[in-house]
């Protein structure tokens, strides 16, 4: 029962649903974005995030921006880029690029941790807050030593959204185009808007996938930093499991108040790293946006 009430405390901070067929008045839709104009926010507040690393500390959340812009095709959005290659009434594909989300357990000031995307995205790290290996005085074989680094990367790929009345579907699947890690990732997610007046909640269940390139990467162990755990941990391809909830309630044209979570299941194949001490990550975050 606690797992249940967790799943469904769960968050996404803005949506990041890429609608191609974008209506030319926004109203109080506080999602909408304008076709040929820049949305520019700023989201203040506070919230946390759950770093499943060990050893690593939580990330505090304050402050969070947005900025966007959608033309005829092109957009971008939050820092991805997006070309619509065809849409329809019930249906939307694009060319996206987007960030990796795993490198931001590794460096505060990742990209996925300034935007707080989708991530479905979810986001950051600081510096671990001490090695094993510095704290006695008879190495353990199985302790880990320094990391080494884990760099962000960019990827690249193809996006569809379906519109529904029972929501919408939105499936990507995305390379490594950057070469930093030549893995593979997949999303499928679905949402669902229910507005009420001056009210607005959004609920999503994610499915995402990763490569055995992209797991090795982030959360294999290199043989610098433990020969014992570099063989005995062998990455595979994973898929990980988020509930989400965004709520948020119009003050003026452009005030509102903010209230996103997020759980994320991490899937065993990752969770049974050695660099790992969770088997989730949890986001919330609790604000005052304002729009300009």
């Amino acid at each position: 029962m606690p797992y249940l009430l967790a799943l469904l405390m769960a968050a996404s901070l803005f949506s990041t649903a890429s609608f191609a067929s974008i209506p030319t008045s926004c109203d109080n839709n506080t999602d909408c974005i304008e076709v040929g104009r820049w949305d520019i926010g700023i989201a203040l507040g506070y919230g946390n995030k759950t770093n499943p690393l060990k050893d690593y500390e939580d990330i505090p959340l304050y402050a969070v921006p947005t900025l966007a812009y959608y033309g005829d095709s092109w957009f971008f959005d939050n820092g991805n880029i997006g070309y619509t290659l065809t849409e329809g009434e019930n249906y939307t594909v694009n060319l996206i690029t987007t960030f990796s989300n795993d490198s931001a357990f590794f460096h505060r000031w990742d990209p996925s941790n300034i935007f707080l995307l989708n991530a479905d995205g979810s986001h950051g790290a600081v510096a671990p807050l001490a090695s094993p290996m510095t704290t006695r005085n008879t190495p353990d074989p199985k302790s880990i030593g320094e990391l080494e680094n884990r760099n962000f990367t960019y990827l690249g790929g193809v996006e569809t959204f379906i519109y529904t009345r029972f929501g919408i579907v939105h499936a990507t699947v995305a390379h490594d185009i950057l070469d930093v890690h030549g893995g593979m990732e997949s999303r499928l997610k679905w949402l669902y808007n229910i507005p009420l007046d001056r009210w607005n909640f959004e609920f999503a269940a994610v499915l995402d996938w990763k490569s055995e390139e992209v797991v090795d990467y982030y959360y294999g162990v290199r043989a610098s930093e433990s020969l014992y755990w570099n063989q005995a941990y062998q990455a595979e391809s994973a898929l990980n499991k988020s509930i989400e909830f965004t709520g948020q309630y119009v003050l003026t044209e452009n005030w509102n108040l903010l209230f996103v979570a997020r759980y994320t299941d991490i899937a065993d194949e990752i969770a049974n790293s050695p660099l790992l001490d969770k088997d989730y990550t949890s986001t919330y975050f609790v604000s005052a946006a304002y729009r300009f």
